[in-house]
């Protein structure tokens, strides 16, 4: 991770801010760390679901051919 940072602000219900403090705690987690990984985590989540038209285009083969070539055809 990058040493530099960058603070922004952000308004949570209270219920949610209340649920995320409680669990942190339990946890023994870091708030700011619980939440730059769960946005880190999120931005993946989105560019893989953007790959998902990319990848149903590409051309497929049998999995028997994959097998065959991983020597794991039995």
């Amino acid at each position: 991770m990058s040493s530099e940072t960058e603070q922004i602000t952000a308004r949570l219900e209270k219920k949610v801010a209340s649920a995320l403090k409680t669990y942190c705690k339990s946890k023994g987690l870091v708030i700011n760390r619980f939440i730059q990984e769960s946005i880190i985590e999120k931005l993946q989540e989105l560019a893989d679901i953007e790959e998902i038209p990319k990848l149903l285009k590409e051309p497929t083969r049998p999995f028997s051919e994959v097998l065959a070539e991983l020597n794991l055809d039995g």
